[in-house]
């Protein structure tokens, strides 16, 4: 489970956020988690509720953007979000696609209480 040096990493950079802006409390952290990622999100809200526990975040929530994933044919040039896993193109049934968007695992934003 990988998801928890994840969220350990996360921690990391909410607790230097947190010093740099002089916070005392983070109420939320919400992530974009691509379809791609290659993380469950049910894992990662799990090792949060595990990780914030006695922190400066205890009473935030974690909100998970999920995205699908997006692939553009190399040879007609056709732009697809997907959900599934079958890499064809629609348009013309080319196996030549490219991957536009659905590997993200980006911190969005973080909200805080300050002093």
């Amino acid at each position: 489970m990988h998801e928890l040096s994840v969220i350990a990493s996360l921690f990391d950079t909410l607790l230097a956020q947190a010093k740099a802006h002089k916070a005392r409390a983070i109420t939320m952290v919400k992530l974009e988690v691509g379809a791609l990622s290659g993380v469950v999100p049910e894992l990662l809200e799990s090792a949060f509720e595990i990780y914030k526990k006695g922190t400066i975040a205890e009473k935030a929530d974690l909100v998970i953007d999920r995205r699908p994933f997006e692939v553009r044919c190399r040879a007609c040039r056709a732009v697809e979000t997907r959900s599934d896993f079958i890499l064809a193109c629609p348009s013309c049934g080319s196996t030549d696609l490219e991957i536009v968007h659905g590997t993200e695992l980006v911190l969005q934003k973080i909200e805080a209480e300050t002093e």
